[in-house]
């Protein structure tokens, strides 16, 4: 067993986030992750050359360009490696979800003691556009850990934008925004689901109480400014290793996007 960091956070376009000042090597290289997954990459393969020495990267590219996708960056040679597809046979034939697949949403890696997976789950959208779409993927996703973690019997550690805060005390206003995407009844209820299914949310366990701890914030109303924010990003770990959490930290001091990195230190 050994003491592993790992970062995860949502660029909202990483060809921005490398042109900013610090860069987007700048804050992985503050990070320090052995792993460092990011969402929103809004990239084609191909389309920039990320220098990261020491790391392995692994990406996930939509097929749609400039939208979604993810990478992951890895300082250990993954054994194996799966991308949003391997949710279809969890999917019973949902053609919601198939479409959902091509948007390079997922990147999974199999290391020798675990599984480390990087999500961006889709939004549901104003008024609940995608919400159809939103509870069959949520379906196929908690089904896709749970076979992960059966396969090999190894625990996961899964991460990134899940697009939903939990509980009331994970945005400023819930009041006002009940029902909205992000806080509906719908989602919030899947995200218990998946808690249910085994997954410990590693930042309530560490601090069960904590107020005003957000890692997303809209560019609007001076949201960042005024820490009106949700609490959206997260790294979730197989109730089998709950114990070895040892750290759970949002890091709302880093900018250059509309989320922040958070970081999970644990020992696997």
């Amino acid at each position: 067993m050994r003491t592993y960091k790992f970062a995860s956070w949502n660029v909202n376009g990483l060809r921005a986030v490398l042109k900013k000042e610090p860069s987007f090597t700048d804050i992985a290289t503050e990070l320090d992750a052995d792993i460092l997954a990011i969402q929103e990459t809004k990239l084609q393969e191909g389309q920039v050359a990320v220098e990261l020495p020491g790391y392995v990267q692994t990406w996930s590219h939509a097929e749609r360009k400039g939208y979604s996708g993810t990478a992951v960056f890895s300082r250990e040679e993954p054994l194996s490696v799966r991308r949003a597809d391997s949710l279809l046979p969890y999917a019973a034939g949902n053609e919601l979800v198939a479409t959902a697949v091509t948007e390079g949403r997922v990147c999974a890696l199999e290391f020798d003691s675990y599984w480390f997976v990087d999500v961006y789950t889709p939004n549901a959208q104003n008024e609940l556009a995608r919400i159809d779409t939103r509870m069959a993927w949520d379906d196929a996703y908690r089904s896709f850990l749970k076979g992960l973690e059966g396969e090999a019997g190894k625990p996961i550690v899964t991460c990134g934008d899940f697009n939903v805060a939990h509980e009331e005390i994970d945005l400023k206003n819930p009041k006002s925004n009940r029902g909205n995407a992000g806080f509906s009844d719908e989602e919030r209820g899947k995200f218990t689901e998946l808690l249910d299914a085994g997954f410990t949310d590693t930042f309530r366990l560490l601090h069960p109480d904590e107020t005003g701890a957000y890692s997303w914030w809209s560019y609007r109303f001076n949201a960042r400014k005024n820490n009106a924010g949700w609490r959206i990003d997260y790294f979730l770990v197989s109730d089998a290793v709950r114990d070895q959490v040892r750290e759970a930290t949002i890091r709302s001091d880093i900018f250059g996007s509309d989320h922040c990195p958070v970081e999970l230190v644990i020992d696997l």
